[in-house]
């Protein structure tokens, strides 16, 4: 493993292979939490979906602590019934409700017809939580998306909508083939209020492609690049072939 300097803003780190890699996240994000824990008595952490997290989730998830104090909100998922295996909020829960932590939905009961409605309810039901954000935690799709801000008539809203909007509903355009549903996402705001980023991605293509998009920041073609572009906390990204 070594720890590469890409940019005064981003500090990479790179593991041999994807064991390693949720050892070391799974390290990281447990001193987050508990150090959120020891500092104000409770933590609020984001986390995502798919299927690079999920080995760092299962060890976060046998680590001991008082999670009763551990809210966690999904960054982003898909306007799916909540048996459905596309869901982030029923993947999360099924790990962290038996530790004992409090799990919050983005989608509750919406369907994708009022994809926009999901969002404003999901926007206040994040308003009652007790902001910053400890820690989101993001992942990146191959077509340089993060949490569910893509490329589509949503995306400027992701990106530059009120500041104190906290989630919104989203259509991707092209929509992706392995999940072709609208979304609720945190806002581009949301993400970067958090007290800590880390973000977790997988082989060569997308490292190639989050390099580039940390180089043309703002100019980024990709939702990544747009977002990381007004980040004012240096970011943790751990990356494995």
């Amino acid at each position: 493993m070594k720890d590469i300097q890409v940019t005064i803003e981003a500090e990479w780190w790179d593991y041999d292979t994807a064991e390693e890699l949720a050892q070391a996240v799974a390290g990281d994000v447990g001193f987050i939490i508990d150090s959120a824990l020891d500092a104000r008595g409770s933590a609020l952490i984001a986390l995502p979906g798919g299927k690079t997290p999920l080995a760092a989730l299962d060890l976060i998830s046998q680590q001991k602590r008082s999670w009763k104090h551990v809210t966690i909100v999904p960054t982003d998922d898909r306007i799916v019934d909540v048996t459905s295996p596309l869901s982030n909020v029923a993947m999360l829960a099924k790990m962290f409700l038996p530790k004992g932590g409090r799990v919050i939905p983005l989608t509750g009961g919406a369907t994708a017809a009022d994809y926009k409605m999901s969002g404003k309810a999901a926007d206040a039901r994040l308003a009652d939580l007790p902001w910053p954000i400890d820690l989101v935690w993001l992942g990146m799709g191959g077509d340089g998306h993060v949490a569910s801000i893509f490329a589509g008539p949503d995306l400027e809203e992701a990106l530059n909508g009120p500041k104190e909007q906290r989630a919104l509903g989203v259509m991707p355009d092209p929509m992706p083939a392995e999940a072709p549903v609208a979304r609720v996402t945190l806002s581009k705001a949301a993400i970067l209020s958090a007290r800590t980023l880390l973000m977790t991605i997988t082989g060569d293509d997308k490292k190639a492609l989050l390099e580039q998009a940390i180089e043309d920041g703002s100019r980024s073609l990709t939702p990544v690049g747009r977002v990381l572009a007004d980040c004012e906390l240096p970011i943790d990204i751990h990356w494995a072939a």
